[in-house]
């Protein structure tokens, strides 16, 4: 059986596209020649910044004869039917087989298809995956019609038999022919080579100074760059990111330490690295003792006579001149951050931040309104709170954070801390961005965990406010990402928040502010100072009804009518929140689904009361799942469930609620007196452990009504014929599934 190898050789392919193309030619490649009807044994993809190659081993020789058994017309079927089955089969009637069948006598058709040859089908697949690859962006070049991600130059196509004998794939696309040479290394390279194999051409590659596999180059470009820090007593700071990305970008590293001018040395670590790495793709060197960058290692793609010293030399050249803007901007910002930032917020009353949600500086008095109601159910003061979110986007404005996105908040500590700020309101401008994404530490300091969740419920409730929700795969603002964020927080916290109270106050902030082109000035102060009264009362619907109502009639009240602006946002407040903490459920079940917790558990868990408590959920859910993995869980839910579809079907047939009247007196069977006794204790049980939030005991004590349920249904028959009966019994029922349902709703649960 022979191996295939194929190398697509061209211009540089940039280094982050080049992982994703080589899996998506194995793939293609792969799929295509499967579905042509060839086999293989194994196949590998590798990338360089100038070539994609695949090798597949164990090829098959030729694709398999096919025969297909096709039913055609009956035998007196008119003459067109007959021969479009005959076209369409392409056989001729002398071809055809006449079979017997229920309705009369019918043709068959045996249609052949012969194999072919794996040249010609690997010509095939890979001409259609060529001029269908799926690049981000591509190009053409001269007069032909082939796009690619940089211009092609040659293909090399080669099947090696089990002899080592290699002949090339007859291929021409675009007036490039398919051939058995390639190139090495752009400037150490001694020109174009023949192959023969796999081996051969990684071989012959490593002699010119190409190494084939990404992955050996960044093992290679880590060591190197360990080592030599290693030797001057220093530490590369590790960067996974930039490391795969560097090693798209040579084909033959070349890994050299460079000095950073003391005259920079002062700059934040951060800076530097930032710097370093986006403008230079340089690896920062620290110092173990203090965690100062002291050099950088960069990678260069040539062996030079002087060992890397004009390369160095270029390099620490442009690098002073980054870092001398780098230091500018820190100087600048140090200056303003110094004086109390105010010039830096003033500035955010002219940052949009979305076109309806107003800018910054609006955003930003939101935010701290928020973190003050929070702050004391996270265990700080609103004062500290409200401070921290005033200042923690301050550092948008500032020239370093302008330059450099990816260091809002960090330099925001900075600057906080260069103003003088406490340490809690410096550390809440750096963290309460966090987390971005699913591994990242959570806030833990209370001041920076009641900034983090008001900017991201800000945030949420804002956008439901516009009617801007994540559809589908959509999410343009990271909306499911800041519902994740405030899950986390709350649970990794161990907070008992309800949610819905803050949800229901900064909706109510984000509908004022729609509206307030429809108010005057003084409705502005007045809805204000209701949305504070609603704040502080801490429930949201009927506290905002009665404020409506008890400011009727006063002298400069707004207008309170249907369809005044007070109003319609009181109705349309309470629907957006609602939906807002359905968006929360929905992540809270993802979020636990990968924590092992099933998924109907969970929403047997949140339909109870306590929905906007997330800690809460959590619990009830864990002890849940424990109960249903026993043996009495599991058949409990069968007992409940019985004992709900009965009362059900009986409630609907009847057209009446059985849901008082169980009576002791009634019971015949011992068995049912003791589901009496059972459901009594059970429910004093269950009721005085949910109340102190036992969950564990909760559904220990509804796991152990599964026997006398058991034996209850063993025992008696529900419907009698004694109406009286009948009706006690039913309503025993509506017991069992009350009581149950303190615990969590079973109903939700599958199976």
């Amino acid at each position: 059986m022979p191996d295939l190898l194929i190398e697509l050789f061209s211009e540089e392919i940039p280094a982050r596209m080049q992982a994703r193309a080589a899996e998506d030619l194995k793939k293609r490649m792969t799929d295509g020649l499967v579905e042509a009807g060839l086999t293989y044994a194994g196949a590998a993809g590798f990338a360089t910044p100038r070539r994609l190659t695949l090798a597949i081993e164990g090829l098959s020789g030729e694709s398999p004869t096919l025969r297909e058994e096709r039913k055609g017309p009956r035998v007196d079927a008119p003459d067109k039917a007959i021969e479009g089955f005959l076209r369409g089969a392409g056989v001729t009637r002398d071809d055809l087989e006449v079979r017997d069948e229920k309705k009369g006598q019918v043709y068959f058709a045996t249609i052949t298809k012969p194999g072919r040859p794996a040249a010609a089908i690997v010509a095939e697949v890979l001409e259609d995956v060529i001029r269908n690859f799926p690049w981000p962006k591509s190009m053409r070049w001269g007069a032909g019609s082939l796009r690619w991600v940089r211009p092609l130059h040659s293909i090399l196509c080669i099947l090696t038999d089990d002899a080592g004998e290699a002949s090339v794939v007859p291929l021409e696309i675009d007036g490039i022919n398919a051939g058995d040479t390639t190139a090495g290394h752009r400037f150490m390279g001694h020109g174009r080579f023949a192959v023969t194999s796999f081996e051969d051409y990684a071989a012959k590659l490593k002699r010119d100074h190409v190494i084939l596999d990404p992955e050996e180059r960044a093992r290679h470009i880590w060591q190197e760059a360990t080592n030599q820090a290693f030797a001057a007593g220093l530490e590369v700071v590790e960067d996974q990111g930039l490391l795969r990305e560097v090693a798209g970008l040579v084909e033959w590293p070349v890994v050299l330490m460079g000095q950073i001018g003391a005259e920079f040395l002062d700059l934040p670590a951060e800076v530097l690295r930032t710097s370093m790495k986006e403008h230079q793709k340089f690896f920062s060197v620290k110092n173990p003792k203090t965690g100062r960058i002291e050099r950088f290692v960069t990678v260069a793609n040539i062996e030079t006579p002087d060992d890397g010293a004009t390369i160095l030399a270029g390099n620490q050249k442009v690098l002073s001149a980054r870092l001398s803007d780098a230091k500018f901007f820190w100087q600048n910002d140090l200056r303003v951050a110094k004086s109390g930032m105010e010039p830096w917020l003033r500035q955010l009353d002219n940052v949009t931040f979305e076109r309806q949600l107003g800018s910054q500086a609006a955003r930003i008095r939101r935010i701290a309104a928020l973190a003050r109601d929070i702050a004391p159910v996270v265990g700080t003061t609103a004062d500290l709170a409200g401070q921290a979110a005033e200042v923690a986007k301050a550092d948008l404005s500032s020239e370093m954070v302008y330059e450099f996105p990816e260091l809002q908040g960090l330099m925001g500590r900075y600057y906080a801390e260069a103003a003088g700020l406490p340490a809690e309101v410096a550390g809440a401008c750096e963290e309460h961005y966090a987390p971005l994404g699913p591994s990242d530490d959570v806030p833990t300091a209370p001041v920076s965990v009641a900034v983090a969740l008001a900017d991201k419920i800000d945030t949420l409730t804002g956008f439901w406010a516009i009617d801007q929700k994540p559809t589908g795969s959509k999410d343009p603002f990271a909306l499911r990402r800041a519902a994740l964020g405030v899950i986390r927080i709350v649970l990794d916290n161990g907070l008992r928040l309800n949610l819905d109270r803050f949800i229901d106050a900064q909706l109510l902030r984000h509908k004022i502010s729609l509206n307030t082109r429809k108010a005057s000035e003084g409705e502005i102060d007045t809805l204000e100072e209701v949305l504070e009264e609603i704040a502080d009362r801490g429930v949201f619907g009927a506290a905002f009804h009665a404020v409506i109502d008890r400011i009727k009639g006063k002298d400069g009240a707004p207008e309170t009518g249907d369809g005044s602006l007070l109003r319609t946002v009181g109705e349309l407040v309470p629907d957006l929140s609602t939906d807002l903490l359905a968006f929360f459920h929905d992540r809270l079940k993802v979020f636990l689904r990968d924590q092992g917790l099933r998924h109907d558990v969970i929403d047997a868990c949140i339909e109870l009361g306590g929905g906007d408590d997330f800690a809460l959920i959590v619990a009830r859910a864990r002890a849940l799942q424990d109960v249903l993995a026993t043996e009495d869980g599991e058949n409990l839910v069968q007992g409940f469930k019985r004992a709900n579809n009965i009362l059900i079907q009986a409630e609907e047939q009847d057209g009446v609620e059985y849901s008082f009247g169980a009576d002791p007196k009634f019971a015949e069977a011992e068995e049912e007196t003791a589901l009496f006794a059972a459901l009594e204790a059970a429910e004093a049980q269950i009721a005085q452990a949910a109340e102190a939030e036992d969950f564990v005991n909760a559904m220990e004590a509804m796991a152990g009504l599964r026997a006398p349920i058991d034996a209850f249904f063993e025992a008696v028959q529900i419907n009698s014929d004694n109406a009286v009966l009948r009706r006690n019994r039913l309503n025993l029922l509506h017991k069992i599934r009350k009581i149950c349902l303190q615990a969590a709703d079973l109903t939700r649960l599958e199976g």
